[in-house]
């Protein structure tokens, strides 16, 4: 009797020993995007992130030279963008901003604008990701 406890207890103990970090439920909080000229630039935080050190953050968009009657004129004015960059997680939370830009040849000059479209944010340690919808 006294061994299966013994035993038992020693499961229990390395059970318990062994058992990883639970890493939480991963989700962005709050993201924004903001337009300067030909920059994107998109703040944000994710939390639930358990125990882990930093998460990997990737921005796309699509960016586009918009003229003056608000139309895209031509097709080599559009262009995918992206940035990434990694990220300390303190308290289960993460605070991170990436910024893309885009670089048009022929330039994209006024009266024309660049207008970023089908921006995401993902997470890439959790698999996690966020759609910006709109222009910016």
């Amino acid at each position: 009797m006294r061994r299966a406890f013994v035993a038992a207890l020693a499961i229990g103990v390395s059970a318990l020993a062994a058992s990883p970090a639970l890493a939480g439920s991963p989700h962005f909080v709050a993201v924004e995007a903001e337009r300067a000229g030909s920059t994107l630039t998109v703040n944000g935080k994710e939390a639930g992130l358990g125990n882990e050190e930093q998460v990997h953050i990737v921005v796309s968009a699509t960016a586009e030279c918009i003229n003056g009657g608000g139309n895209h004129p031509k097709a080599v004015n559009k262009e995918s963008v992206s940035s990434a960059g990694d990220f300390p997680v303190q308290n289960g939370k993460a605070l991170f901003s990436l910024s893309v830009t885009a670089s048009f040849q022929p330039p994209c000059s006024p009266p024309m604008t660049v207008d970023f479209t089908n921006v995401v944010v993902a997470d890439t340690t959790n698999g996690v990701s966020a759609i910006l919808t709109g222009s910016f």
